[in-house]
């Protein structure tokens, strides 16, 4: 299964404050024992909210809202994406973490797959999804990953 890692955003990270050089080797050590596990396929920090945007839709076309945004412990400032046999694999991955404080959550949720949308997907869309999404989307990452 796999799983997104939800870091929440706190004071620091909202203020575009960087971590210290020894969480940034505790991290990396962290994740480099995800990939020699076979778990990590993607790991990501975000930018500030206050660089970022967010489209409200009351129509088409949408608002457009510029951030910063308020309640930084509802914003994400990154997130990882495990695979990983079970939840309760990825529980204990998560209570490995470096750099959490008390009081600070991390949240997981299951990806979802083509199989949970069951028989709504027929196999023909299926296939459609699989070659014209998934697989090009697949390329493009290869490809900005060499650059």
């Amino acid at each position: 299964m796999r799983v997104m890692v939800i870091v929440k955003a706190n004071a620091d990270s909202e203020a575009g404050v960087m971590p210290s050089d020894e969480l940034l080797a505790e991290m990396g050590k962290f994740n480099e024992q995800l990939v020699e596990a076979g778990v990590l396929l993607m790991a990501e920090g975000l930018h500030p909210s206050s660089k970022g945007v967010r489209v409200r839709f009351e129509g088409k076309l949408g608002t457009v809202i510029d951030g910063p945004f308020a309640e930084s412990k509802e914003l994400v400032a990154g997130f990882w994406l495990w695979q990983v046999r079970s939840m309760a694999e990825a529980i204990e991955w998560t209570r490995r973490m470096p750099g959490v404080e008390d009081g600070e959550e991390v949240e997981l949720r299951p990806v979802g797959e083509l199989e949970d949308f069951g028989d709504a997907l027929t196999p023909d869309e299926r296939r459609d999804y699989e070659t014209n999404v998934l697989q090009k989307a697949a390329k493009l990452r290869e490809k900005t990953a060499k650059h």
